[in-house]
C-alpha cells in the first residue's frame, strides 16, 4: 500500500502548454509559427544593434536560464533567446520539423532557420552546455554569419563527468525511462538542479517550480529520451567534433564554473587551446550553470570580452 502511495504521489501528466503560458511566458515571450513548429522567444533590446547575441539553453532548461544576462546586456544588446525544440514551451519537433532528430547539428540548423525567420544574418551566439555545443555547430555551419562566440560550460568532447544529476541518469535506462513519462516527483527535479550548482544551498523552490513544471510540458519528456539517445550518435563523433572546433575561426570566449562537475573544467583548457585565440574566464565557486548562479559575475565577463574584442 505504501509503495502505491508513492507512485501514485509521483504520477506527473503532462500539461498542455495553455496551463503554463500564464506563469512562465508573459510579456516579452512571444510564440512564432515556423513551418508547424510552435517556438517560445523572447527578443529584447536596440532593434538596432547590429550584432544580435542570441543564447540557447542547456538540457532540460529553457530561455529563463539566461534572465540575468538579458536584464544586463539589454540595455546594449539586442538579446535572443528562446527553448530548443524539446524543452521549455517550444516542446517537441512538430510540423516540417516533426522528423528531425535531436542530433546537435539539427538542433543547430533549426537555429539558423529560426534566424532566418527573424531576418538576422550576422549575430554572436553563446549556450550552455547542450546551448553551448549547438552554438558552437552553428558557427561551424554558418562562419560567415556568427561573428562571436561565447561558450558556457559547453558540450562537445567525449563526456567524463564527475557527478551526473538523477533526472538525467534516469532518463537514460532503457525501461526505466518509459516510466520517466509518467512518474516524475519533484524531488528528482530539485535534486538534478542542486547538483549542477556550485553552491546547492541557491536553488530556491520558486527555481524548482519552473523546471519541474516546463519538463511537464507535454511531450518534453519523451524528447528528452530521445535527445539522449541523440547525444550517443554524437558522441561515437567525436574526432570530427574536434576537427570541427579547431577549425573556428572567430573571437570566442569560453566561461567556465570551476565546480562543474558534470562538464568539469578540463574541458574548458580543451576548448581554450582547440580555438586560436579564444578567452578563458573560469568562476572558481560557480557549478554547470554560472549564468544562472551568479548571473552579474558571468555577464561581467560578457561585457569584458565584447569590450576588449574588435
Amino acid at each position: 500500500m505504501a509503495g502505491a502511495a508513492a507512485l501514485a504521489l509521483s504520477r506527473a501528466p503532462d500539461r498542455n502548454v495553455e496551463s503554463l503560458v500564464a506563469r512562465w511566458a508573459p510579456p516579452p515571450s512571444e510564440f512564432i509559427d515556423l513551418d508547424g513548429q510552435l517556438v517560445h522567444l523572447r527578443d529584447t533590446g536596440p532593434r538596432g544593434d547590429a550584432l544580435p547575441l542570441v543564447l540557447l539553453h542547456g538540457t532540460s532548461a529553457s530561455l529563463h536560464t539566461w534572465d540575468g544576462w538579458s536584464a544586463a546586456l539589454q540595455a546594449q544588446h539586442r538579446v535572443i533567446r528562446f527553448d530548443l525544440p524539446g524543452f521549455g514551451l517550444t516542446g517537441p519537433f512538430s510540423g516540417r520539423y516533426a522528423s528531425w532528430s535531436y542530433r546537435g547539428d539539427d538542433l543547430a540548423r533549426f537555429t539558423l532557420e529560426l534566424l532566418d525567420r527573424l531576418r538576422v544574418q550576422r549575430f554572436a551566439i553563446g549556450g550552455n552546455s547542450l546551448g553551448g555545443e549547438v552554438a558552437w555547430r552553428v558557427a561551424s555551419l554558418a562562419p560567415g554569419r556568427a561573428q562571436r562566440l561565447v561558450l558556457v560550460d559547453a558540450a562537445g568532447y567525449a563526456l567524463h563527468p564527475q557527478s551526473m544529476p538523477i533526472g538525467f541518469r534516469l532518463a537514460r535506462v532503457p525501461g526505466v525511462n518509459r516510466l520517466f513519462e509518467w512518474l516524475l516527483p519533484r524531488g528528482v527535479v530539485e535534486a538534478s538542479v542542486r547538483d549542477v550548482y556550485g553552491d546547492p544551498s541557491k536553488v530556491t523552490p520558486q527555481l524548482v517550480d519552473r523546471y519541474f513544471e516546463l519538463t511537464l510540458r507535454e511531450g518534453n519528456r519523451r524528447a528528452l529520451v530521445q535527445r539522449f539517445r541523440a547525444q550517443a550518435l554524437d558522441q561515437q563523433q567525436v574526432d570530427a567534433n574536434v576537427a570541427r572546433i579547431r577549425a573556428l575561426k572567430l573571437p570566442t570566449l569560453v566561461i567556465w564554473g570551476g565546480r562543474d562537475r558534470l562538464i568539469p573544467p578540463a574541458t574548458a583548457q580543451r576548448f581554450h587551446g582547440d580555438i586560436a585565440g579564444s578567452r578563458l574566464v573560469v568562476l572558481d565557486t560557480l557549478g554547470h550553470v554560472p549564468q544562472e548562479e551568479d548571473p552579474a559575475a558571468s555577464a561581467a565577463a560578457v561585457t569584458a570580452f565584447w569590450r576588449e574584442t574588435p
